[in-house]
């Protein structure tokens, strides 16, 4: 490979001749071959965005020229469009303020910007007004309010609507309820999806309440948090200006100190997709259940056939939407671990595994997001029920009998509740042989329909 050679601060160095970055960033390639994993790509486009919004910044406080902030801004919206995504290769597990990451795209930005026939420098120019230790701070916020706001939320309020949707349809389907996996009283399925709608629905409260955090920026504190070579108004300007790039409503954070120290929004979104992910593990977990078998198992739903399910056992079809959601949430449960103890490592004046929480939190809301697309499109918008396999048990459940507690009590309901099961009889049928009730009775108290509605039979 034809090298070309670069200097820094440090001295020169060896770089690909093909390369728009510097000696920083090869300094970073050679010392950090660890994961083989590099920054997302979102992260990186988030970088992009707050050197495009300092150099309009700095243009408009009069400290940089128009013709440096213009050639600035065309090459980061190079970046954010995806032009250079090759060109930011540093592995996850590097230095834990993320410089390595911040220069690498101040030396892509200044050799992009310089190919306009001006002079740009990565420091002095692109990093003008900033530190790393805000710049990447800064990053992970606007990035995870970016998956959040255009991924994460249309794929779950899709979700819902899809749950509701499937509710209404199937409405008028009742089935024996479950608890401990053992028969109970009986629900409809609207009621039994809509506690999914729910479940989904109060998980998209908790992220818009998060993005209230998520929207408050470390951008303008700099080194240590005090601002330090940062203008005043510098901070409004760049959260304006962000806010006209995104359509969010970022401001500066109210202690710039904290946000370079801690990672505690982050670490609060972390655990809001954990939530999710319980809500996505308990859903997939509720469709293997109702699609078991299709002979032996409960049988009540028939998931779409997506792939054969056996490299041996001809016709076999796996539940594998649920499956793969569960992995994913899963996975999501791990990382929200890997982000709390690094929330934990602010020493001092600055948190040093900002990395390692830009990389998980933006993986984790891809997985939620795509999983929730794939369990509305693939799973419960498609699903059959088997009303057939519903009914017979659904009939022959002595637990029904509870609805008779209050009219012959419980211990005789127990007893009635027993002999139906160990005679593999409907209900109605001993209760009639065992109490003074006459039929027309027991079929108003015990009709499975009636009792979805709750209350005390009449």
């Amino acid at each position: 490979m034809e090298t070309r050679i670069e200097r820094d601060s440090m001295g020169e160095l060896e770089v690909p001749a093909t390369a728009l970055y510097g000696a920083q960033t090869q300094r970073a390639i050679n010392n950090f071959p660890v994961s083989g994993t590099p920054m997302p790509l979102a992260f990186v486009h988030a970088v992009a965005r707050i050197k495009l919004a300092a150099a309009r910044s700095n243009h408009q406080l009069g400290l940089l020229d128009a013709e440096r902030a213009k050639a600035i801004e065309k090459a980061a919206q190079a970046v954010i469009d995806g032009q250079f995504d090759d060109q930011f290769p540093i592995d996850v597990f590097q230095t834990g303020s993320g410089t390595s990451t911040n220069m690498n795209v101040n030396e892509v930005l200044a050799t992009l910007a310089s190919r306009d026939g001006v002079e740009v420098a990565p420091n002095d120019h692109v990093n003008m007004g900033q530190s790393s230790n805000d710049v990447i701070p800064t990053a992970i916020h606007l990035s995870a309010a970016i998956a959040v706001n255009e991924s994460l939320r249309p794929a779950l309020v899709s979700l819902q609507a899809t749950i509701d949707r499937r509710a209404d349809e199937l409405s008028h389907v009742v089935k024996t309820g479950r608890t401990h996996l053992m028969d109970a009283m009986p629900l409809r399925m609207d009621q039994e999806l809509g506690a999914w709608s729910s479940q989904v629905a109060q998980a998209i409260e908790r992220f818009d309440s998060a993005m209230t955090r998520l929207c408050r920026l470390a951008q303008g504190g700099t080194a240590v948090g005090t601002g330090i070579n940062t203008p005043e108004g510098f901070a409004d300007l760049m959260a304006k200006d962000l806010s006209q790039q995104t359509g969010l409503s970022f401001v500066p954070n109210d202690s710039f100190f904290a946000s370079l120290a801690s990672q505690d929004a982050a670490v609060e979104l972390s655990g809001q997709l954990k939530g999710l992910a319980c809500v996505v593990m308990k859903i997939a977990n509720d469709l293997r259940w109702m699609n078991s078998g299709p002979l032996a198992g409960l049988g009540e739903i028939e998931l779409e056939a997506l792939q054969p399910g056996s490299s041996i056992m001809p016709g076999k079809v796996n539940p594998v939407i649920p499956e793969s959601a569960s992995q994913a949430a899963a996975q999501v449960m791990g990382l929200d671990t890997a982000i709390t103890v690094a929330g934990q490592s602010g020493n001092f004046q600055l948190n040093v595994m900002l990395p390692l929480v830009a990389s998980n939190l933006l993986t984790s809301i891809t997985l939620m997001s795509n999983t929730a697309k794939l369990l509305a499109e693939r799973a419960i918008g498609t699903f059959k029920v088997r009303e057939d396999n519903l009914q017979g048990p659904l009939a022959r459940n002595p637990i029904l009998v509870t609805a008779l507690n209050g009219v012959i009590g419980y211990n005789a309901a127990a007893a009635i509740a027993k002999k139906a099961y160990q005679a593999g009889r409907p209900i109605i049928d001993v209760a009639e042989e065992e109490t003074e009730l006459d039929r027309a009775t027991l079929e108003r108290l015990l009709d499975p329909a009636v009792l979805t509605q709750g209350g005390v039979p009449e």
